[in-house]
This record gives structure tokens, C-alpha cells and sequence, in this order.
């Protein structure tokens, strides 16, 4: 049986199989979760991207993750180098982050909540859109057994807290 679980803090210190990055199609990492991808994994991270850029908006690829704890970084590209993003964007690359997962056979993801940094997408609809796919992509035959949603702002936290009780999910908290 799948979870998905709630944590608050930094992404980018989970011991997960994959962490999300939200990408452009571009794939530089500059500032926002991909910025903190970069200064925490290396340099590294975002040449080994760059180098399969550019992607269509809402579709993802798989890097090495440096010297982070996770195996892998999934770069969700919600947005083109407009910085501009909306929910189809945002749900095309929940999707296709949970598809790279299940071809890598992963057990475990933890998302940011996408398109909300440098996109400005609102966390009440971003939880909505992005739980829902989760929800909806583990209802089917899915080898994730947890994604996790990692928020270091309080006020995402709140709201997919709210959510997620909403739908009746498991939940934890990270210090």
C-alpha cells in the first residue's frame, strides 16, 4: 500500500530515491527549490540536466543527485523561461515525475510544491492539483510505496495539511 505523507522542511536533506526539482525547460537551476538542489548536490546536477535540455513544459527527466542523500533528482519542467506557469503545466509535470519514478522502479519521491516560487501559483491549488494526481496515479499499478510532499513554508504546509486530511492521507512532520 502507497502513502503519501506530508513533511515540513528542506528537500533536499530526504533520504528518498528521487526528489522533484521545479524546472524550466530549460533545465538551469537558478534560484527556489532548484537553486537549493544545486547548492546542496553540486554543480553537477544541473550540467548533467542541461545537457538534455530543452523538454516540453509538463514533461520531466532523471539526473545523478551529486552529493545529496536521494538517488536521483526529477526535474519537472512547469514552466518554460517565461517563469509563468498554470495547472495543466503544473499536473503534466506531477504526472510525468511520478512516470520516470516507476520506470527507475523507485519506492519513494518526495515533490516541492511546484510552480509556487518563482511561477506564483497559489498553494490552495497547487495542493489541490498535485494530491489529486498522486492520488489518482497510486490508485492505479503503482511500486511507489511513499511520495511526500516536503514544504519548508509554513503556509504550503498548512494548506496541503489541509488537504491531505481533506482525502484522509497519512501525514508526518520533519523537524
Amino acid at each position: 500500500m502507497s502513502a503519501i505523507v506530508l513533511r515540513r522542511g528542506d528537500i533536499t536533506s530526504l533520504d528518498t530515491d528521487a526528489i522533484v526539482n521545479a524546472a524550466n525547460i530549460a533545465l538551469w537551476m537558478g534560484g527556489g527549490v532548484a537553486g537549493a538542489i544545486k547548492r546542496a548536490g553540486g554543480q553537477g546536477i544541473e550540467d548533467e540536466a542541461v545537457r538534455q535540455a530543452p523538454i516540453p513544459v509538463g514533461e520531466a527527466v532523471v539526473t545523478r543527485a551529486g552529493s545529496l542523500k536521494a538517488r536521483y533528482v526529477i526535474h519537472a519542467a512547469v514552466m518554460a523561461t517565461d517563469l509563468v506557469t498554470d495547472a495543466d503545466k503544473i499536473r503534466s509535470a506531477t504526472r510525468n515525475s511520478l512516470r520516470r519514478a516507476e520506470e527507475l522502479e523507485l519506492k519513494s519521491i518526495a515533490f516541492p510544491a511546484l510552480g509556487t516560487g518563482v511561477g506564483r501559483f497559489q498553494y490552495g491549488k497547487v495542493a489541490e492539483i498535485m494530491i489529486d494526481t498522486v492520488s489518482d496515479h497510486l490508485a492505479g499499478d503503482s511500486g511507489l510505496e511513499e511520495v511526500i510532499f516536503a514544504l519548508f513554508d509554513d503556509e504550503a504546509f498548512e494548506v496541503f495539511e489541509k488537504r491531505l486530511a481533506q482525502q484522509g492521507h497519512s501525514r508526518g512532520s520533519l523537524e
